[in-house]
């Protein structure tokens, strides 16, 4: 996707109120998130060793950044993708016990990024969550209960940051959709993915998408998402799978889709040796984490990532994620936001 400038574009903040705003929204959607969801928040590691099974090898096909370490011998360590797998481990070595979990502040790099435009970036910050649940847990009720409390921070924070910037809207509807990506894919048969999102987004202005990573009908997939951390392949019902999905939102700005968070009930056992089989990743079931997995050490929990400069970028109507993050650009996408007036960070 190419750079998108919104006609008339301006922005209403300069640096110094915009970095204000920034940490306003940041601050009240991470504490609205902990007490509607019970967690506590944790430290979290930049890296991990590239042979514990511990980082998100999201697609399969993107790069980590990699190092040795010179005083372990050079281990060899990996900048992290997401903390997807890490906080399952988390909640095993800190003993958190069903219905409490953990967040954290997760800064990433994707230097694999295939687009870099108003919506993505090299730098991934996300507050990464993770909460215990039960076996019986595992269904699509918990899943919903879980998005609809996520969007209830998303609102929150809304309604505060509109009467703390007084020159700030509220836009969001007041409760969330779900639809299923069999459901998408059979009422837009040609349609690509992103076609798929945006007619979803428009007719619900806020939607969670059901199902990412498993095979539909045709033989296709949605999107990719890994094999060993969430569920997509349990049949919620004879006619649809998944226990995972996305929350969109539309942006009135771009007049675009606008993911902010993915997140899912995540693999037992069972399900993970599937899934890693279809995906022809058996060869992790020898790693540590997935060995802890499969040995029934790790809970079985429920978790996600959402997305830190989406949510502010969206919230303070932004054009472009670069106004509230500092990242690397092609010279191009600096030359036109530059000329729009469009003031990167």
């Amino acid at each position: 996707m190419s750079t998108i400038v919104p006609e008339g574009y301006k922005a209403t903040m300069d640096v110094c109120k915009t970095e204000q705003a920034i940490k306003f929204t940041k601050d009240h959607f991470e504490h609205a998130l902990a007490r509607r969801l019970e967690l506590d928040r944790i430290t979290a590691p930049l890296f991990v060793r590239s042979d514990s099974g511990v980082q998100d090898n999201l697609n399969g096909t993107e790069r980590a950044i990699a190092f040795g370490v010179r005083a372990d011998g050079d281990t060899l360590c990996e900048i992290v993708h997401s903390l997807a797998k890490w906080k399952r481990l988390a909640l095993y070595r800190y003993e958190f016990e069903v219905g409490r979990g953990i967040y954290t502040d997760m800064n990433a790099l994707r230097p694999d990024e295939e687009d870099l435009d108003n919506i993505h970036s090299v730098y991934v910050d996300q507050w990464d969550w993770e909460r215990v649940i039960t076996p019986e847990d595992r269904n699509l009720d918990t899943l919903k209960t879980v998005v609809r409390d996520i969007y209830a921070a998303i609102k929150d924070t809304e309604s505060e940051l509109a009467e703390k910037f007084h020159n700030r809207t509220t836009w969001l509807p007041d409760e969330i959709a779900f639809v299923h990506t069999e459901e998408l894919a059979s009422q837009y048969p040609d349609a690509t993915r992103w076609q798929r999102e945006t007619a979803a987004c428009k007719a619900h202005g806020a939607v969670f998408i059901i199902g990412i990573g498993g095979e539909l009908p045709d033989g296709t997939i949605h999107d990719g998402r890994a094999p060993d951390y969430d569920d997509w392949t349990t049949r919620t019902s004879p006619e649809t799978r998944g226990l995972n999905g996305d929350i969109f939102v539309w942006n009135p700005l771009l007049e675009i889709p606008f993911e902010l968070s993915s997140m899912g009930i995540r693999v037992d056992a069972e399900t993970m040796l599937k899934q890693l089989e279809i995906r022809g990743c058996m060869e992790r079931t020898e790693l540590p984490w997935h060995k802890m997995l499969l040995d029934g050490k790790l809970p079985q929990s429920v978790g996600g990532g959402i997305g830190q400069s989406r949510l502010c970028m969206l919230l303070l109507e932004k054009a472009h994620i670069g106004e509230v993050q500092v990242s690397h650009w092609p010279r191009h996408v600096v030359d036109t936001c530059r000329k729009a007036g469009i003031p990167l960070l």
